[in-house]
Order: C-alpha cells, then structure tokens, then sequence
C-alpha cells in the first residue's frame, strides 16, 4: 500500500497540471498537508487518513499555536481537497475531512475608499508625467475602474485589450474568462502608456505583458502593489492602501449607484454570489451610519 506522503505528492502533481491551480495554491496546500503529515507516524497511509486524526490535528493547532481563524481554515481547506480527491481517485469510499467543521469567521467588513476619496478632483492631470506614474495611472484604472486584481493586471497581455470595443478580457482564477468593460480614462492613459513604452524603446505586440521594465520583462506582483501604495498615499489616503482595497471600492461604488449584484459578480470573476455579498452588507453598515448621525431618534 501507497504511503500517504505518495498520495499527498500525486494530488499536488493533479492540482498543479490537470486542475491548473496557481503555483502558490500549490505550495500552501503542499505545505499544509506536510504539516499534517509531521503529526502521524512516518510510514502513515490511507488508514491514517481518519477523521479522528483530522480533528486531533486542528484541535492542537487551536491550542499550541497562535493562528488566525484564515489560517486554520486553510489547513482544513486543504484537508478537504485532499480528501475530494482521494475520492474522486476511487482510494476512498468517503471523505474523512468532510465532517470536520470550517472555523467561524468573525464578521468583518472589507475596507474601501468613498466616492468622494476617488473623485476626479482627487487626480488633476499631470505635466510631464513619469514613467512610473503612467503606469500607476493605467493600473488605478484597471483596478478601481474594471476591478481587476493585481495578479490579473500583472499577467494581462496586449491581445487582451480589445479598445476598440472598451473591454478587457480577464483570465482569472481556475484559468476562467470574464469580459470587462474598459473606462474612458484608461483608453486615454494607455496611449500615453504606449508613447512611454516608445521611450524605453519596448514595443507593443500582441502577446506581451502590458506592464514591463525597460528589458522588456513583467513586472512583479510586489512593484505594482508599490505604485498603487503610492498613488493612494499621493491623494492623501491614510488607510490601507493596497490593490485590493481599490477592487473593494470598485464593487461598493457599482452597488452604491445601483449595479445589480449578479453583474458585479461577474466583473469581479467571483465563482460564489456569496462572496460578492459581502459588498450589500458594506452599503447596509453605511446606510446605519448615516441614519445614526443624522436622525433624531436613531
């Protein structure tokens, strides 16, 4: 009989080639489950994988160390995909992580920018702008215009800006493909883009990444996180400002002014409604903040 660390081995092999998850999906599930694997006996196999053993395992993990709730869940998370798979491969009859319960998340909302925080004011045009702040130009409009995430902008290509239709086709997570529309603004800072691309002597074709450095490679996820860090310090944004707070002020504001859930779901490239709701309860705790301040009986 297989060891377990074999089958552990083969799932990450069927996640990475056949399932197509990223390469850090990857390695957190590799790692989880070799953590897992620390605490069973060295020749362990699918016996072993119990669900006994699973709960005796997040138990300590709740007592000896200090993780957080997001972090236990992907342990589990983990587990579970394990388990799936081990059925799906015909070598169990049932999922022994299937009946060890997620951790309940404390309700916490996202953080965004108001409208007023990303209104046009807040970007007066700019004479003689650098290279790097066309870039964090195009990629706010990317962002909090489309809502993008920043591992999407940082892969996206040329053949996918379609400006003549003023859509962006996104290759999201699980390799799935969404439609965008593009706004006016981007078009026009991506012509100047284009000319600060000509500059550095890096021309645009079909099949290359939108934001590269002077030798013609991508950048990393790390840069383009700093241009957006800077940019919303620049405005004068004191909170955390980060991508992803941009992509939450993207689906708050189309909510707010009247998008209906379903389609910001689709724009963001959400696989679940349920993750998108999140948004409706943002504009619920706005709405009780107002009336607080401004009724005379609330």
């Amino acid at each position: 009989m297989a060891l377990l660390s074999e089958h552990v081995e083969n799932f990450c092999k069927y996640i990475a080639l056949e399932r197509r998850f990223s390469k850090q999906t990857v390695s957190t599930y590799q790692k989880s489950l070799a953590k897992f694997l620390q605490t069973l006996r060295p020749e362990a196999d699918l016996q072993d994988f119990t669900t006994e053993k699973i709960r005796a395992y997040v138990w300590q993990m709740r007592k000896n160390e200090d993780l957080a709730i997001t972090s236990i869940d992907l342990h589990i998370a983990s587990l579970k995909s394990f388990g799936s798979y081990l059925v799906r491969s015909h070598l169990l009859d049932s999922n022994p992580a299937e009946a060890v319960p997620m951790p309940k998340r404390p309700k916490r909302l996202v953080s965004f920018l108001s409208q007023k925080d990303l209104s046009a004011e807040k970007f007066p045009e700019i004479e003689n702008p650098t290279f790097p702040m066309v870039r964090a130009r195009v990629l706010l409009e990317l962002i909090y215009g489309s809502g993008l995430r920043i591992s999407e902008c940082q892969s996206l290509t040329w053949s996918r800006l379609d400006i003549s239709a003023k859509a962006v086709r996104v290759l999201g997570k699980g390799n799935k493909e969404r439609i965008v529309p593009l706004t006016q603004d981007l078009l026009r800072w991506i012509d100047t883009y284009k000319l600060k691309l000509a500059e550095v002597q890096r021309l645009v074709s079909p099949n290359a990444p939108v934001f590269v450095n002077e030798h013609g490679q991508a950048y990393d996820v790390r840069t383009l996180r700093r241009d957006i860090h800077d940019l919303l310090r620049s405005i004068g944004w004191e909170g955390k400002a980060s991508p992803h707070v941009l992509r939450h002020s993207f689906a708050t504001h189309l909510l707010e002014n009247g998008a209906d859930l379903m389609s910001v779901k689709e724009m963001l490239g959400h696989s679940s409604l349920a993750t998108t709701q999140v948004y409706t309860h943002v504009s619920a705790e706005r709405l009780k903040e107002a009336f607080k301040k401004a009724h005379p009986r609330a």
